[in-house]
């Protein structure tokens, strides 16, 4: 491939390749995790699964009459703008899931002898995976262009907020001051400046 005359959909191309290295390590991984001791309610998972899943078909496949507008410029160098943001968000990802190991869980639960990791990207953010998929969604969208993909993102980051405030409280619960410790030092989605 010439990687200088890339199009558009060369570009979406390789960023759904991306896509698939997470899935692919999601699943290999997802085969070393801890028994659960507690998890949310069935109704509690659907309530961010449900939005997750929108958001997903708004950024790879959801068609709504008038949310095709573009609102970046579809040219080379954002393309490559997009492409480098998932990468770089996949990347993110997949090294926090490693640093999580078997206490990681795709339903918000406690782990059987769970601990609070706070090393790798968890040293800076708590929920370091959210913020990986969510920049790799924002690449995607810069890549695509269209308005639906942003309101994918934008129904995503809400879903991932209400999961990651649902996760905090069972940390709590759990942790009690090791975790309010942590969360003084650490920012959600993003490291704590101040």
């Amino acid at each position: 491939m010439n990687w200088a005359s890339m199009n558009g959909e060369q570009a979406l191309q390789w960023a759904i390749w991306f896509w698939m290295v997470f899935m692919a390590v999601w699943l290999v991984m997802g085969f070393r995790i801890k028994r659960a001791k507690q998890r949310e309610t069935y109704r509690e998972r659907m309530q961010h699964l449900i939005p997750v899943f929108i958001g997903f078909w708004l950024l790879f496949g959801g068609n709504w009459k008038g949310m095709n507008m573009r609102l970046v410029p579809d040219t080379p160098s954002v393309w490559w703008f997009g492409l480098v943001l998932t990468a770089a968000g996949v990347g993110i990802s997949i090294w926090a899931r490693v640093s999580l190991g078997a206490n990681w869980s795709g339903v918000v639960t406690l782990k059987d002898k769970h601990e609070l990791i706070s090393k790798g990207l968890y040293r800076w953010i708590r929920h370091p995976i959210y913020t990986g998929i969510l920049l790799a969604m924002i690449g995607t969208a810069v890549i695509r262009g269209q308005l639906r993909c942003w309101v994918g993102f934008l129904i995503v980051l809400a879903a991932f907020y209400f999961k990651a405030r649902r996760e905090e409280g069972f940390l709590r619960q759990e942790f009690g001051d090791g975790f309010e410790e942590h969360a003084k030092r650490t920012g959600m989605f993003l490291p704590k400046f101040i």
